[in-house]
């Protein structure tokens, strides 16, 4: 375990909640004591409504936590800090000409590897302006049916590279547990972590990031490029374990100066 974090940065979907579900009771204690101590950054492939839904909706932070908090929506292709309100700092959007081409290749592709539910649960393929994010039971998919999906990730794995060999230019990665996420090409979570890093002026040495999808060819494997100590887990409990240590090992995490203007 490193010590003085001044950023613990965290996926969402199957690291700090189960996917698409709202945060657990312990998990949401944990991150308030963690705002309390270090400042959190958020960074997931869903889109910010996302992130409301899951997790802020369910904590009940004091003005100088808020601002401790950072999200980034859609792997870092978006970022939103505290002022008052939630205020977007930058968007990397796709062009509508782009949009066009990523959504034909993900319909082409699940049709043709017989990944195209018929009956999904809501969108299978959804537009959240800087990622196109297919989803093979649709976006409002149960837990039980989307991990019963795909338990080795080789569906994915086979649209991935399906998609990725027709879009040479664009980011294509598998992102939770039925969905594939692409971005412009660069513009991942290791592009978010080095932008956050940039506006708190850190170093990688200052922040840790905890993740469900390390393994190469997930979107939380990006983030190993830029050095940053990276903590793999297996869903939130495990989480919650890690942060329950950092909590209580003295030393392994320090404030950050509030950049707040």
């Amino acid at each position: 375990m490193g010590t003085g974090f001044r950023v613990v940065a965290f996926d969402l979907d199957d690291t700090l909640a189960v996917s698409k579900s709202q945060i657990d009771p312990r998990m949401a204690k944990l991150l308030s004591q963690l705002l309390d101590a270090t400042t959190v950054c958020i960074i997931s492939g869903g889109r910010y409504e996302q992130f409301t839904a899951q997790v802020l909706d369910h904590l009940e932070l004091s003005p100088a936590a808020l601002r401790r908090l950072h999200l980034m929506p859609t792997c870092g292709t978006r970022y939103y800090r505290w002022d008052t309100r939630w205020v977007e700092i930058y968007a990397e959007d796709f062009s509508d000409a782009d949009k066009a081409r990523v959504i034909a290749a993900l319909r082409e592709g699940a049709t043709a590897l017989g990944l195209w539910e018929e009956k999904p649960w809501g969108e299978i393929i959804e537009d959240r302006g800087s990622q196109i994010t297919f989803s093979a039971l649709g976006q409002q998919a149960p837990p039980a049916a989307k991990y019963a999906w795909d338990p080795d990730g080789s569906k994915k794995q086979r649209l991935r590279a399906y998609v990725a060999e027709r879009l040479p230019d664009l980011e294509v990665r598998a992102g939770g547990s039925t969905s594939v996420d692409i971005t412009r090409k660069g513009i991942d979570k290791a592009y978010g972590m080095r932008k956050l890093m940039d506006f708190l002026d850190l170093t990688p040495a200052d922040v840790v990031f905890v993740g469900d999808r390390l393994d190469e060819g997930g979107n939380d494997y990006p983030v190993r490029s830029t050095g940053i100590e990276c903590v793999p887990v297996e869903g939130w409990p495990e989480t919650a374990d890690y942060v329950e240590k950092l909590l209580a090992t003295p030393g392994a995490l320090a404030p950050l100066a509030d950049t707040h203007s």
